[in-house]
């Protein structure tokens, strides 16, 4: 049995589970989520405060997807009642971003800036001490981490000097350059 399937997932209080067909929703105070399921594998129980899945069968689709689809639904319930949010650091000279209306805009050395439109669903914001720390948040974890891993891959950050776009809590690790492979 899978071990991440068979874990209940807490509901908090200000969050509503419906489950509806093959999909299963969740409302909360951030917003609205569903996740569609397939219910010849897999079946969602409401208890009180708690959301159980249980496989239909002992196939092997249908292990399989038990501890996915109690993940995404795991994922759906924190979304809707705390968000995500990801931070991303730009390091190098002149490398610069600005938000403008929903297109980010960032200066990373090319010849020419980068237009990156952000999906309706999210939102930015820079720290006030340092513009280059730049935070993507939204309710849709898989959404937010993919945004994340487009920007990063406009400029990856190199071994060298360490410039492009990085996680916060990202170690990029350091390469010596040519001047100490002569000694």
């Amino acid at each position: 049995m899978s071990r991440i399937g068979k874990k209940p997932v807490s509901v908090p209080e200000n969050v509503e589970i419906s489950i509806e067909g093959s999909v299963l929703k969740a409302k909360g105070p951030k917003g609205e989520l569903a996740v569609p399921f397939e219910p010849e594998y897999v079946s969602f129980e409401k208890n009180e405060n708690e959301l159980v899945v249980t496989r239909a069968n002992d196939t092997k689709p249908a292990r399989a997807r038990h501890g996915l689809y109690r993940s995404l639904a795991a994922n759906a319930v924190q979304g809707v009642a705390e968000g995500f949010s990801k931070t991303l650091e730009i390091k190098g000279v002149g490398y610069r971003v600005a938000l403008k209306g929903t297109t980010l805009e960032f200066n990373l050395g090319y010849s020419h800036p980068i237009k990156f439109p952000l999906p309706e669903s999210l939102t930015c914001d820079f720290k006030k001490e340092n513009p280059n720390i730049l935070t993507i948040s939204g309710i849709d974890k898989q959404l937010v981490g993919q945004v994340t891993a487009n920007i990063r891959a406009l400029r990856k950050p190199e071994p060298y000097k360490g410039k492009g776009i990085r996680y916060i809590d990202e170690h990029v690790v350091r390469k010596a350059g040519k001047s100490a492979a002569k000694k």
